[in-house]
């Protein structure tokens, strides 16, 4: 029986997430920036796991994550009416399948 539990589906979704984060040396961020904010694809078995994979892969790259704002999976995003485009669909579809954490849209902020 231990083979068939190898071959369960998986139970990945991917998570929108929007991620706001601030300065860290080597954060690859524009000089002048006081942080950005991140349209990020995360998959996960839920949406903690899928925020909890995020923070650590953001610490590791030298950055500072300070927020992270969960908009649900593909299918809670168009029950709540987004549009979404066929990019975005094709980079949840690549975090799926790569069980990947993916920057979609990197957005510094300036004072």
């Amino acid at each position: 029986m231990a083979d068939q539990d190898h071959k369960k589906p998986s139970r990945q979704q991917v998570y929108t997430l929007l991620v706001e984060i601030g300065r860290k040396a080597g954060d690859g961020l524009p000089a002048k920036a006081t942080g950005a904010a991140l349209v990020i694809y995360a998959s996960g078995v839920d949406e903690a796991e899928a925020v909890r994979e995020t923070v650590a892969i953001l610490k590791q790259a030298d950055t500072a994550p300070l927020d992270v704002t969960g908009y649900g999976t593909l299918e809670e995003r168009e029950a709540d009416g987004d549009e979404i485009s066929d990019e975005e669909r094709a980079l949840m579809q690549r975090a799926r399948d790569e069980n990947a954490v993916i920057v979609a849209q990197v957005t510094p902020f300036f004072e």
